[in-house]
C-alpha cells in the first residue's frame, strides 16, 4: 500500500504538468505563429515479483508472471508544427508561411532565431523588424520614398517609389528549415533556436525544395484548438482526481491495518 501512495503521487504530479502545458496552449490561442505543445508520459520501473516464462513444473511455464509498476513520469513536451489558420490583415508587412519553413531573425546577441510569426514592422532606419525590433535575415530595408511594398510568393520584395511607374526589386526573403523542428528550443518572443536534436538550419527560396510560400497581408494564427484543449483539460482534471482518490483509498487501508487488534 505504501507503493500505491507513491505511484498515485506520481500520477498527480504528471497531471499537474499536463495542466501546465494545456494552460500555456490556451494562453497563446491568439498568438500569431504559436505552435501548441503536447505532454508525453512514460511508465516508471516495474518490480518483478514473478518473472514471466519461469517454470511452474517440469513441463509448464508461467505465462504472464507478476510485475507491479511504480507510476508515471513525464517524458517530453513536444511542439506540434501543424499549420495554423490564416487571418487576412491587409497589412503590407504582415506575412504568413503557407507550408514549411521559418523566418530568420537576428537577436541582439548576434545569433539567429527562427519564427513562424510574420508580424513585421519598420524601425526608424526603415529595416523590417519584429515587434521587439529584431531585424530579419537577410536584412531588408524599405526606402523612405516607397509608396507601396509588394512581396511575392517566392519572397521577392519590390517597392514602388515616388515618381516611378514600375516597382523596383530591393531584396528577397529566405526561409529556414530543420530536419526535426520538434527538437527546436522555445525561448519566448515567438522565437526558436536550434539544438543538437533539431539539427542545423538549412535555408532556401520560398516555394522551392519543399519550402512554403509567402502570403503577404496574412498572418498565421495559433494552431491551438480551444475545444481540444478543453477536452484535454477535463481528462487531466479527472485523472488528477482519480489519483487523489487512490491515495485516500490507500490511506484508509493503512489506517485499517494499523487499527487491528488481537
Amino acid at each position: 500500500m505504501i507503493r500505491s501512495l507513491w505511484s498515485a503521487a506520481t500520477g498527480m504530479q504528471a497531471q499537474t504538468l499536463n495542466i501546465d502545458v494545456i494552460s500555456n496552449n490556451l494562453a497563446n490561442v491568439g498568438t500569431s505563429g504559436f505552435k501548441k505543445s503536447r505532454a508525453d508520459f512514460q511508465d516508471l520501473l516495474y518490480q518483478t515479483l514473478r518473472s514471466p516464462g519461469v517454470s511452474s513444473s517440469a513441463d509448464t511455464q508461467v505465462p504472464t508472471g507478476i510485475q507491479v509498476g511504480h507510476g508515471v513520469s513525464p517524458a517530453a513536451t513536444q511542439k506540434v508544427f501543424t499549420q495554423g489558420e490564416f487571418n487576412h490583415t491587409q497589412n503590407q508587412l504582415d506575412m504568413a508561411i503557407e507550408g514549411g519553413g521559418f523566418f530568420q531573425v537576428i537577436q541582439p546577441n548576434g545569433e539567429t532565431g527562427y519564427s513562424r510569426a510574420g508580424t513585421f514592422k519598420l524601425d526608424s532606419d526603415g529595416r523590417v523588424v519584429t515587434s521587439d525590433g529584431f531585424p530579419i535575415e537577410p536584412e531588408l530595408t524599405i526606402p523612405v520614398d516607397a509608396m507601396a511594398v509588394s512581396i511575392g510568393t517566392d519572397g521577392t520584395v519590390s517597392v514602388l517609389l515616388a515618381g516611378e511607374n514600375q516597382p523596383s526589386e530591393i531584396g528577397n526573403i529566405e526561409l529556414a528549415s530543420f530536419l526535426n523542428p520538434a527538437g527546436l528550443r522555445s525561448i519566448g518572443r515567438n522565437l526558436y533556436i536550434p539544438s543538437a536534436s533539431s539539427g542545423d538550419a538549412t535555408t532556401g527560396t520560398p516555394g522551392e525544395d519543399g519550402y512554403g510560400t509567402i502570403a503577404q497581408g496574412y498572418l498565421e494564427m495559433s494552431n491551438v484548438s480551444v475545444v481540444d484543449e478543453m477536452v484535454n483539460m477535463i481528462v487531466a482534471q479527472r485523472a488528477y482526481e482519480i489519483n487523489s482518490k487512490t491515495i485516500q483509498a490507500s490511506d484508509d487501508m493503512l489506517q485499517t491495518a494499523t487499527n487491528l487488534r488481537r
